[in-house]
């Protein structure tokens, strides 16, 4: 490993000049991500390249039924650290952190509204849908690219995957309430 870890299993590398765009290394964690997670048994959620060329963050984010544990993102960490190190695709010092997308985890695909039919979740459209742009409520279903979803406000609407421009799922503390008192 080179460079220090600012906080637990997110570790901090040095390598030499940046040779690639970050749109290019982006592409790159990403299949790197997706390959040693399905190889771990977990599923690929989504990975990202934050901040400035001098001083990138990437962050990937993993997840399996019940939750990843820490080990999970340690072992997922120190895999990717070991491909990033022997191909050398990051230029610059820069921050590795792997985790769980989290309880209120964002919904980066089609696949993620069909996986997360009858949750609740918060929708932000590009356009208006029936004069509205921000949606609260539950995820009915998904048919071809359309999402259903009972909004508190407005009752049953209906709008394109396209439309999505930011969609996130929120706790359900009735549901979480009900599954601690067991």
């Amino acid at each position: 490993m080179r460079g220090k870890s600012p906080v637990g299993f997110a570790p901090t590398f040095y390598f030499g000049l940046m040779i690639m765009s970050t749109d290019t290394i982006g592409q790159q964690i990403q299949e790197i991500a997706v390959k040693i997670t399905e190889e771990n048994q977990l599923e690929f959620v989504h990975s990202e390249v934050l901040g400035s060329k001098r001083n990138p963050v990437v962050r990937v984010y993993i997840d399996k039924p019940g939750g990843v544990t820490h080990q999970d993102c340690t072992k997922v960490s120190r895999q990717i650290e070991a491909v990033l190190d022997a191909e050398d695709y990051i230029g610059s010092e820069y921050t590795l952190e792997v985790s769980s997308p989290g309880l209120e985890r964002d919904l980066y695909s089609l696949k993620d509204f069909e996986k997360f039919a009858g949750s609740l979740a918060k929708v932000k459209t590009s356009t208006p849908i029936e004069g509205q742009k921000n949606f609260r409520g539950r995820i009915l279903k998904v048919e071809s690219e359309e999402i259903f979803f009972e909004d508190k406000t407005s009752g049953e609407v209906r709008f394109p995957y396209s439309a999505v421009a930011k969609a996130n799922l929120e706790i359900d503390l009735d549901e979480e309430l009900k599954r601690h008192e067991k």
